[in-house]
């Protein structure tokens, strides 16, 4: 299976630049066979770290603006993956959503939300292109063991990771080695693919943040063995894809480690939890 990445720049409330962004995405993924293309977080409504900036940008799952990005996408194959600010009812929840050939196959809400004016997701959806199962986590949710572990049990064999990194100076090689090893880790323990496409931009963007940082990029496509296979240049746009083999499975004791480790331990968590 070829999967892919689009590492671009989101514009804050510029649905209609960030839409073409995405269209010009497609374009190269179908002009290269990509079954999976996946945007960063938060794309088509851009990502501000205040509320009334969040919902002044925010559109719901059934607004005109899914509605166009449905129509005009409508005319390519390749799967795609793309987030926005999502409003349900008066809830504000980061959602990407998957869709093909202008049609959604499903959305799935940030679980481990940073910004606490997000409700968080509690439904970890399976998506299917072909016979290869897939699933959905959202930046911050990979630095956790139980999203990832959620959706391999599920049996998906990819997991794409949407981001928006935008990191001070003085914390960014610390936040860019951590990210990268929980990303490993999430790959190995769980045997899957792990895909992250992160967002790029240099500078403070006026009306966004409220802080001085960078969004460097790296995004990159983690195989099951913990090898980067691909990765973007930093602090550029780029377009990413590799073919990759999602028939490798965990074999461990016939029911992969993951299984044997909620069965053997389940109760042992919840009592050091407890306590």
């Amino acid at each position: 299976m070829r999967v892919g990445l689009c590492q671009y720049e989101s514009l804050s409330g510029k649905f209609k630049e960030n839409l073409d962004k995405v269209l010009h995405g497609l374009a190269l993924a179908d002009r290269d066979r990509l079954e999976i293309v996946c945007f960063p977080e938060c794309f088509l409504t851009g990502y501000q770290d205040h509320e009334d900036a969040a919902r002044e940008h925010a559109f719901a799952a059934d607004s005109p603006q899914i509605m166009e990005l449905l129509d005009r996408t409508s005319q390519f194959d390749s799967t795609l993956i793309v987030g926005f600010n999502e409003l349900r009812g008066k809830d504000l929840y980061n959602t990407a959503l998957v869709a093909q050939k202008g049609h959604v196959l499903g959305m799935y809400s940030k679980c481990m939300t940073l910004m606490p004016f997000h409700t968080p997701g509690r439904e970890f959806p399976i998506f299917e292109r072909g016979d290869v199962k897939f699933g959905v986590v959202i930046c911050a949710d990979g630095g956790y063991i139980e999203p990832a572990r959620i959706l391999a049990l599920k049996g998906a064999r990819i997991i794409f990771a949407p981001h928006y990194n935008y990191i001070n100076m003085r914390g960014l090689i610390d936040h860019f080695q951590q990210v990268r090893h929980d990303h490993v880790a999430r790959a190995v323990e769980n045997t899957v693919y792990f895909l992250r496409c992160n967002n790029v931009g240099v500078g403070k963007e006026e009306g966004v943040t409220s802080y001085d940082g960078q969004a460097y990029g790296d995004s990159y496509i983690v195989d099951p063995y913990g090898e980067i296979v691909i990765r973007s240049r930093r602090r550029k746009e780029d377009f990413i894809f590799a073919d990759i083999d999602p028939t490798i499975t965990d074999t461990s004791r016939k029911i992969g480690r993951s299984r044997h480790s909620i069965r053997e331990l389940s109760q042992q968590l919840l009592d050091a939890a407890g306590k």
